[in-house]
């Protein structure tokens, strides 16, 4: 790779200090540095070196930030094919994997094309009125359908692949991906994918029902989520970012989407490994290991 990326989020504490670092040091390994937006302009109040373009002028995509920073990314730059790499500023960090201390380990990896690439499958999700799409967006993590005014539940009416639709009242509703599940699915209860596995897991927020458990299906299937009823307003909630308000009688569809995004992970890298670091798995080895 020759030409990389940055997208940031500039409002983090340790974003400038960050770029700081970034650009001698992408420099030094002989990388060309593109960014736009809010990254560019900082960068040019910085004074420092690089070139205003896009996603698609860059061999990869560094995201500096935290896993909110990378979903925004992704949605930004998956239609220009990009591999994207996160640079961790934020706390818990499923998506962003490299941390700080590891910056100028990363444009090493980066430089030599030292470096492995996941591939992550994405969802489309869309809300229909009266038969008609009123909105439709691509899901990295998760689309949640929720009560948000309202402390009182929603009921909702869920189908797979036309089959009889089960009828739940709950707070809500997520469908996650694989690469979601370690997001609000974990919060509400859901298992944890592997991020090939090719599956959705459909979760209910506070069931009213205690046998309402998580659901793992095939992301072959197609889903969707009937509005029955509801106090208050409902709305479709996709990546924490994209919000369509809904009404009693419409219908939510989720099923996979023929694109994919790309990830880039130096070498090392470990799914299980991030788990245990993350959720601060401990057992005897870890004992042991505290011990010696």
């Amino acid at each position: 790779m020759k030409t990389i990326g940055l997208t940031a989020h500039v409002d983090k504490p340790r974003c400038a200090d960050a770029l700081v670092r970034l650009v001698p040091a992408a420099a030094a390994r002989g990388l060309r540095l593109v960014a736009w937006g809010d990254t560019a302009a900082l960068l040019e109040r910085q004074g420092a070196a690089f070139t205003r373009g896009g996603p698609a002028d860059a061999d990869a995509v560094m995201v500096l930030g935290g896993d909110g920073t990378m979903l925004r990314a992704v949605r930004d730059t998956v239609l220009a094919g990009r591999p994207v790499i996160g640079l961790n500023l934020g706390s818990l960090g499923f998506l962003t994997s490299v941390s700080e201390n590891d910056l100028e380990r990363a444009l090493d990896c980066l430089a030599r094309d030292d470096y492995t690439v996941s591939t992550r499958r994405l969802a489309v999700c869309a809300a229909i009125r009266g038969g008609q799409p009123v909105s439709e967006s691509l899901c990295l993590n998760e689309c949640v359908i929720r009560n948000g005014d309202s402390g009182r539940m929603v009921e909702l009416a869920v189908e797979v692949d036309g089959g009889t639709p089960a009828s739940i009242s709950a707070d809500g509703l997520i469908v996650a991906t694989p690469t979601g599940s370690t997001g609000h699915s974990l919060a509400a209860g859901g298992p944890i994918l592997f991020p090939a596995c090719p599956a959705f897991v459909l979760t209910f927020i506070c069931a009213h029902a205690l046998s309402a458990r998580p659901l793992v299906i095939p992301d072959s299937s197609r889903i969707e989520i009937g509005v029955v009823h509801s106090p208050g307003v409902v709305s479709l909630i996709v990546d924490g970012q994209s919000v369509t308000p809904l009404e009693p009688g419409d219908r939510v569809r989720v099923g996979r989407s023929p694109i994919t995004a790309s990830f880039v992970h130096l070498p090392g890298y470990d799914f299980l490994s991030l788990l245990r670091q993350k959720l601060h798995w401990q057992g005897s080895s870890a004992r042991q290991s505290r011990a010696g």
